[in-house]
């Protein structure tokens, strides 16, 4: 289900790390598409921890995976976050995977170069953390070629549904 997209139509491209914030955007975006009458293309970045230093912030170690092992628990927690959102849609829209080696804001940007929308979710670091590993949205929202969603996270962290974005949106 990885590395398929349609960057002729337009789309809204969302970025996925499998958080709940990832869920609740996707879910978000799934439902614009519908509206707009278009498709999603959901991707996924990844990079070796080692080489980017953030692999000690998560508690990785060297010998934890190699790039093909990263590639896969890439793939695997897009299918799942597709799939598990997918199946809570009355109506669900095209949604294509794509996965993509390299840092994730990057990644967002240039799937997003064709895109009539870009959303992306909230991951909650602590605000040392973001610190050091940076903020994917903040990056995304000064620097894309495309509007920019934003999609807070839901009050009960539960799985997105439309009236607990509805209820979000009601409380920011």
């Amino acid at each position: 289900m990885t590395d398929q997209t349609s960057s002729e139509a337009p789309r809204i491209v969302v970025g996925i790390d499998g958080s709940q914030g990832s869920k609740t955007a996707l879910a978000w975006a799934v439902a614009e598409a519908r509206l707009a009458g278009t498709t999603v293309e959901a991707v996924t970045a990844w990079q070796d921890p080692i080489r980017t230093g953030y692999g000690f912030a998560y508690g990785w170690s060297a010998a934890s995976m190699d790039d093909g092992g990263m590639r896969i628990a890439a793939e695997k927690t897009l299918d799942a976050t597709i799939t598990e959102v997918s199946a809570m849609q009355d109506h669900p829209v095209e949604v294509h995977a794509r996965v993509v080696q390299g840092h994730p804001a990057e990644a967002l940007l240039a799937s997003a170069a064709t895109a009539r929308l870009l959303v992306v979710g909230t991951r909650g670091h602590s605000a040392f953390a973001g610190m050091l590993l940076g903020s994917v949205s903040q990056h995304c929202t000064q620097h894309a070629p495309c509007p920019v969603v934003v999609v807070p996270p839901t009050s009960d962290q539960t799985a997105p549904h439309a009236s607990s974005l509805d209820d979000a949106w009601s409380q920011s």
